[in-house]
């Protein structure tokens, strides 16, 4: 017998085990026949970082592919959802150094790489990881023997050939560009590492004095003034731009500047960059420290110098032979503006509201800044990628996010693939001195004559490309004729005293984005580059189920290293892109705000089913969710529903009968329950074919709880009493039956409370041949008929209106009310007689009478074009109600056309946030709903 109450904390790791033990997730099952079940069905998870916990968008994500895994599944197809984790660079790095700091023990620079690799791969190994069981908790149903991590074995193979593969087709090379540099971390960092952070700052009014004119503070005639929020920059400015039509300052193109502080001259150079209407008009132009600045400089290049950095890896001003050499960036920027004050030139100082870009695992300014790195010639890659979606072999669901991977894609800049940390795929490039860096005589390398060390510089260098060690070596005795040998670095090689003419070479110390690794997910979990017989089954893969937030990131890098090295071969035929979590304001989660929502505190209150069905219910196709703990618990109802129902079943002996056959069903209600099931499976299987999750789920919700637990079960009371035992045992029969397909309906989404009354709703001492998740998904047919249908449909909704009425009017629950029906025929009269317990013991009647004419002082009912009367003297007074309900309706509309007046103000949509937008639309929806409500209920009175 079930347990009077639902316990999901009971439930689910008893669950979670036997699906353990039966391997149940498992790819290639073998069917008895022998040979492997169904057509491939893959999906590969967004990998999360291993040093992640479980938040909601991975709850959000993992969800919705979990539930078009099970469904295939059950259909019979060769399921292979393809887990793992993704090292995730910086953050690992960090979380260790964090430990270490933690423990007092040395840190990553006094330990050394190696050492502090081993420490790492030790955190990996005991605390790395959490999220897979976390995963399973919200009831993930991969191929968890399979797992696959972005530094195993195998994928490094897979980023090496890689890496090797692109450079020797040039589409790998080095180039100094600028980076988002992390001066905390001192690496390059992704965009999607940066956080664009509000802060209140200043706007900083220099001049900068004309040359060949004495400067006087008192004339605008002898300078241009540039307005800056970094003044520190000024140090590396190489030109100042102006619009080249219009503003105040264009008739100056061509003129120099002296730069203050450095004396250096640069010119006025016209520019649209430059807009006239903001700051001053004119702006200073350091391309070392700019991305918009870098691009204007390549765009006047033949008049400026070369970009100049004025930085360290540190944010330290150097090299600028100016007394700010030395000092930190901040410190520097006030001792500039102070500098620039006492020499006049400071003209004003504006309060400046302005977004400055952060890391976001250090919480520092990122510096934009000119560095030599290693870059993907992405604009290359991304053209078969972009055909692959123009012709249909991959389809992004919803259509309209082709428009941005489009827009991304069809301007893409070169991507940075190295990153200067110790914890990732080290890039496979070894370098040497250039020959022409050493001197030779004839074809022989010699050693510079100081005591045989080698004399270079690290700008002067050759670069070996290799898969090994060994391959790279080779490389160099081929170039350097003669014996070559591996040093740790740079440092290390010019210094070295050589006992005979032997050269050094070094391997480059950087390591790879992580995004580089990951953009070969789908084949290099697969096995690839072997040839393996997953490789071969599994690919390409049937979806990607991702986020809005990572279509440049993630998507579009794997659409084009797939394409690339899998033979022109998509990576997915679909993308199913969905919307992001929010709060129930709709802003963003953060810690900061307060507002972080977390999910496995949710499944520890409401269960992980609550939780899954909120996020499939919720997820309209690439829409953002709002989400509140009152939809997780009222899901948690909806459980619980479910679950007493299968109590009421059992209860009644509502068991299967084993050669149970739906199209011999005879009693009308029983029918009618077989068509409405049909009709719900129908729609639930048509709606997760089209990737629409939250319609699958508000089908199986609706027909669960109002069609079989609110009608089916209150409708059959009277047949589970009756006498006749065949009609008892057919209903019983029924019962079980529609059960059964509510389970495998509802399974997708709530598999722990699905799989618990599976294996429950059976007679006693005889087992079910397959857990619930390996069962065979519903394919029903000729059920519906159309004559029953319309006989229990009027049923249904006479009772639904008569309860609308009783509500409306305020009727006691406890008073029971006549019917009248108005006007009916004998076969009308037939119907209802048929029908009168069951709906005066749903609706609460005294009985059903008939009558020729409404009578007075009631309500009317209409039910198609069947016309019924609750008289109501006595119980309520109409004309009070009646004004009652004409004050609401008046005080709604009011309230309406404060909201119209709202929405058409283009001042308040202008300015107002987005959710104060949606929040005033929905508001003005539900006081429309009820207006319609209140009207109903009004015409009822006449």
């Amino acid at each position: 017998m079930l347990e009077k109450t639902f316990q999901p904390a009971a439930i689910e790791p008893r669950i979670a085990a036997e699906w353990n033990k039966a391997q149940a997730f498992k790819a290639g099952r073998q069917s008895q026949a022998g040979g492997v079940n169904g057509a491939p069905y893959c999906i590969v998870i967004p990998p999360p970082n291993v040093t992640g916990s479980l938040h909601m968008g991975h709850a959000l994500n993992n969800t919705l592919q979990d539930v078009l895994i099970r469904f295939e599944r059950m259909r019979g197809k060769d399921v292979l959802w393809q887990p793992g984790t993704d090292h995730a660079g910086i953050a690992t790095q960090m979380v260790v150094e964090r430990e270490l700091a933690k423990n007092k023990e040395p840190g990553r620079r006094d330990l050394g790489r190696e050492k502090f690799l081993e420490k790492v791969w030790a955190w990996k190994a005991e605390s790395g990881g959490q999220i897979v069981n976390q995963l399973k908790r919200l009831g993930a149903s991969c191929d968890w023997s399979r797992e696959r991590f972005t530094m195993d074995e195998g994928l490094s193979k897979a980023v090496v050939k890689v890496f090797v593969e692109l450079h020797k087709k040039g589409l790998i090379y080095k180039d100094k560009r600028l980076v988002n540099w992390d001066p905390k971390f001192q690496t390059a960092i992704s965009d999607l590492e940066v956080v664009a952070t509000e802060v209140k700052g200043h706007l900083w009014h220099f001049r900068y004095p004309l040359k060949g004119v004495a400067f006087n503070a008192e004339d605008p005639k002898t300078f241009i003034v540039v307005a800056t929020t970094r003044p520190e920059t000024m140090l590396g400015d190489t030109a100042v731009a102006v619009h080249p039509a219009v503003g105040p300052y264009h008739h100056l193109i061509g003129k120099t500047v002296v730069l203050p502080l450095v004396r250096r001259e640069i010119p006025i150079i016209g520019d649209d960059y430059a807009d006239p209407e903001k700051g001053s008009g004119a702006v200073k132009i350091t391309p070392a420290h700019d991305f918009n600045d870098f691009e204007v400089g390549k765009r006047h290049a033949d008049k400026l110098v070369a970009p100049i950095n004025v930085m360290d890896a540190f944010g330290k001003i150097v090299g600028t032979q100016t007394p700010y050499d030395g000092l930190d960036r901040f410190e520097a920027r006030k001792r500039i503006v102070a500098d620039f004050e006492a020499q006049g030139l400071l003209e004003k100082i504006e309060d400046h509201l302005h977004t400055v870009p952060h890391g976001d695992r250090s919480g520092v300014p990122v510096e934009p800044w000119l560095t030599e790195q290693w870059y993907c010639n992405a604009a290359e890659l991304a053209k078969p990628a972009m055909a692959a979606v123009r012709d249909g072999r991959t389809e992004f669901v919803p259509k309209n996010w082709e428009k941005t991977y489009f827009e991304w894609m069809e301007n893409i800049q070169p991507w940075c693939i190295s990153r200067q940390l110790w914890w990732g795929h080290r890039i496979p490039a070894w370098y040497g001195p250039k020959k022409s860096a050493l001197g030779a005589l004839g074809s022989s390398v010699t050693m510079a004559p100081d005591a045989g060390r080698i004399v270079a510089t690290p700008s002067s260098n050759a670069i070996f490309v290799a898969a090994t060690e060994e391959e790279a070596l080779a490389q160099a005795r081929t170039y350097y004729e003669c014996d070559v040998e591996i040093v740790g670095s740079f440092e290390e090689m010019v210094t070295k005293r050589y006992p005979k003419p032997t050269m050094g070479i070094w391997r480059d110390p950087d390591v790879l984005d992580t995004w580089f690794s990951s953009a070969l997910w789908p084949f290099s979990t697969l096995g690839w580059p072997d040839k393996t017989a997953e490789l071969d089954r599994y690919y390409p893969t049937a979806v990607l189920v991702t986020g809005r937030d990572i279509i440049f990131f993630w998507v579009a890098r794997m659409m084009m290293m797939g394409m690339h090295f899998m033979d022109g071969e998509v990576p997915f035929k679909k993308i199913a892109i969905h919307g992001l979590v929010l709060d129930e304001k709709g802003q963003k989660m953060s810690k900061s705000k307060g507002n972080v929502l977390d999910p496995l505190g949710l499944i520890d209150q409401y269960g992980a089913d609550a939780l899954r069905f909120t996020m499939a219910a919720l997820s309209t196709q690439g829409r953002d969710i709002k989400l509140t703990t009152q939809r997780v618990e009222s899901y948690r109802n909806f459980a619980t529903k479910l679950w007493n129902a299968a109590r009421f079943a059992e209860m009644n002996e509502c068991v299967r009968a084993k050669d149970f056959k739906p199209v011999a069903i005879k009693e009308p209600i029983n029918r009618w329950i077989a068509g409405e099931t049909e009709r719900a499976v129908r729609a639930v299987t048509t709606a997760l074919e089209a990737n629409r999750p939250n319609d699958a789920a508000t089908a199986v919700y609706e027909f669960t709880w109002g069609v079989f637990c609110d009608w089916y079960l209150e409708l059959i009371k009277s047949l589970l009493a009756s006498e006749d035992e065949g009609e008892k045992q057919e209903t019983r029969a029924t019962v079980a039956w529609v059960l059964d397909q509510i389970l495998k309906m509802l399974h997708p989404f709530m598999p722990f409370l699905t799989e618990e009354l599976w294996a429950h709703m059976v007679e006693h001492g005889v087992a079910r041949e397959n857990l619930l998740c390996l069962s065979q998904w519903p394919i029903l047919d000729g059920l519906a008929d159309a004559k029953i249908d319309d006989e229990i449909g009027f049923v249904v909704a006479l009772i639904s209106e008569i309860r609308s009425v009783r509500q409306e009017m305020n009727i006691p629950a406890a008073s029971k009310v006549p019917l009248v029906i108005v006007g009916a025929d004998k076969a009308l009269q037939d119907r209802c007689n048929r029908h009168e317990e069951t709906i005066a013991r749903m609706a609460r009647l005294e009985g059903i009478t008939f009558a020729k004419a409404v009578p007075k002082a009631a309500a009317v009912i209409v039910v198609g074009e069947i016309t019924a009367a609750i008289p109501l003297a006595g119980l309520i007074d109409m004309a009070a109600e009646k004004k009652r309900l004409e004050k609401d309706i008046a005080a709604h509309q009011s309230d309406i056309a404060k909201m119209d007046a709202k929405l058409e103000n283009p001042n308040f949509v202008s300015r107002a946030k987005p959710e104060a937008i949606e929040e005033a639309r929905e508001r003005k929806a539900e006081l429309e709903g009820q207006v319609k409500r209140l009207t109903a209920a009004a015409k009822r009175l006449g």
